[in-house]
């Protein structure tokens, strides 16, 4: 699955499209930022709630080591309770991961997937290395059901064993990282989830259509 355009409310649209810009080394087309074949769209919040959002992007898996380098001259990384900033998984996942925080207090990661092809880049990372968008947290008072929707509309099947507390639907390009809303994010355990006015238009699934959960927000389509 490919995440490929999301509409993500902000606080200020300049604001946030310069730090996307400035400090991710993004490209920014007036308020549209591009990441590889995804885009994020900005728009006013207009009253919706900030904070809370989770968004992760991949980064080449060979190349992880320099990424970090190059995040750690620009933002600061979020810690667990324990102090820790690098996160490594295996089992399923076979992935590296830093947490950082962004504008209007987005959860942001960069992810290094094992499975996806390498990268031929050498030197200093630069922010056009970024291949895509890869999550978006999508809270709901029902896991399971959304996890049971997103496989029923889109053939979604979850990359970790699901439970009803956390479901990541997907694959290694594209995830909805489905959580609980009382579930806060790793690793700081502090904010809980938010993704009110987030619209994701997705893309190389099967079938066609939305889900969306009226409660939390947000929406999915096809």
């Amino acid at each position: 699955m490919r995440l490929l355009h999301l509409t993500l409310p902000v606080s200020d649209v300049g604001t946030v499209a310069a730090w996307f810009h400035d400090v991710l080394q993004l490209r920014v087309v007036g308020h549209h930022v591009h990441i590889g074949w995804s885009t994020i769209e900005l728009q006013p919040a207009d009253g919706l709630p900030l904070g809370g959002v989770h968004l992760a992007f991949n980064v080449p898996d060979n190349r992880f080591n320099e990424a970090i380098t190059w995040l750690r001259e620009r933002v600061p990384l979020q810690r667990n309770p324990e102090g820790i900033d690098y996160f490594a998984l295996e089992s399923t996942w076979q992935s590296q991961s830093v947490y950082f925080t962004g504008p209007d207090g987005l959860i942001l990661e960069l992810i290094g997937r094992k499975r996806l092809p390498a990268s031929a880049r050498s030197g200093a990372f630069h922010g056009s290395e970024l291949t895509c968008l890869s999550e978006v947290g999508l809270p709901s008072a029902d896991v399971n059901a959304v996890r049971a929707e997103a496989s029923a509309r889109f053939g979604l099947q979850p990359l970790s064993t699901p439970s009803p507390q956390f479901a990541p639907m997907g694959d290694d390009e594209g995830l909805l990282i489905v959580v609980a809303a009382d579930r806060r994010w790793f690793p700081e355990q502090r904010d809980l989830p938010n993704a009110q006015g987030l619209t994701l238009r997705v893309g190389d699934v099967q079938g066609s259509g939305e889900i969306a959960d009226t409660a939390q927000g947000w929406r999915v389509i096809q």
